[in-house]
């Protein structure tokens, strides 16, 4: 997926890239697999503010995306390529032979027309589902269970995939997209390749405005702030070497490790991310 670069007209299309879109076959989405978004402002149900810089953005409705793969044995043809605004990566719909449609993640060299199909005895074949115990050792995978029967949870983003390290007992050994060596269950699902929009983490936003329209709000600098609103506020003048940064409420916010020591799944973990 290449990027296409705007003519410096203005001072924000100097640096403003866009996604050509060639991939693209179908520019409305399939209306039985759509539902509604409902914005947050990044507030909870108190209506307090536990995510910041978050509201506005260009109003969505969310794409129903079958990340189970559990309709096992039937095949299903791979009818458009769809873009999706709530994720990086574009997403594929398919039809069943029964005639049912569905949407998956669009894994990178999965072309309309192509035929795909998801069980325990599969072809090792892009945009096909199976059991880790099925996938052979250095395979590139995305949308993997981590717990058999719920869905794909982990390599879901453009570009991403994990790799088949080992296999041992009723255990998989990945390598995922963090860096992170873990054991996952062997009859868990995962799918064959790694996900497409490749050059979507290479995309410039060029200019405030574009950010808005994703909802993401401004993110003020602590330093820039005043005592009474932050750790890192006040000061005459720029001051070198005050302390850790923080965070508003005062935790360390570079390098401070938060996962829990006592994490009943921190067993199944070889190597931390990095």
């Amino acid at each position: 997926m290449p990027l296409r670069k705007l003519k410096p007209t203005t001072a924000a299309t100097r640096y403003y890239s866009i996604s050509t879109f060639e991939e693209i076959t179908k520019t409305k989405p399939e209306k039985s697999l759509l539902g509604p978004m409902k914005k947050s402002g990044g507030r909870n149900s108190y209506g307090r503010v536990t995510s910041r810089h978050r509201g506005g953005g260009h109003k969505r409705r969310y794409r129903i995306i079958d990340f189970k793969r559990d309709k096992h044995d039937i095949l299903a043809k791979v009818t458009a390529i769809e873009y999706d605004p709530n994720r990086a990566t574009r997403i594929a719909l398919v039809q069943y032979v029964d005639g049912e449609k569905r949407y998956i993640l669009a894994p990178e060299g999965l072309k309309v027309n192509d035929q795909i199909v998801a069980g325990n005895e599969v072809e090792i074949k892009i945009g096909n589902a199976m059991p880790l115990k099925a996938i052979p050792v250095n395979t590139q995978i995305h949308n993997i269970e981590m717990r058999e029967g719920k869905g794909g949870q982990v390599a879901r983003s453009a570009g991403n995939f994990a790799t088949v390290q080992a296999k041992e007992g009723d255990y998989v050994l990945l390598k995922f997209p963090s860096g992170e060596i873990r054991n996952i269950r062997s009859g868990c699902y995962a799918t064959i390749g790694m996900l497409g929009n490749l050059d979507h983490q290479k995309i410039s936003v060029g200019k405030a405005g574009r950010s808005r329209w994703l909802g993401i709000r401004s993110h003020v600098r602590g330093v820039a702030m005043n005592p009474v609103d932050h750790p890192m506020g006040g000061g005459e003048g720029k001051t070198s070497g005050g302390g850790h940064p923080v965070s508003p409420w005062g935790q360390k916010s570079k390098g401070l490790k938060t996962r829990k020591k006592k994490k009943s799944s921190s067993k199944y973990i070889v190597k931390r991310r990095k």
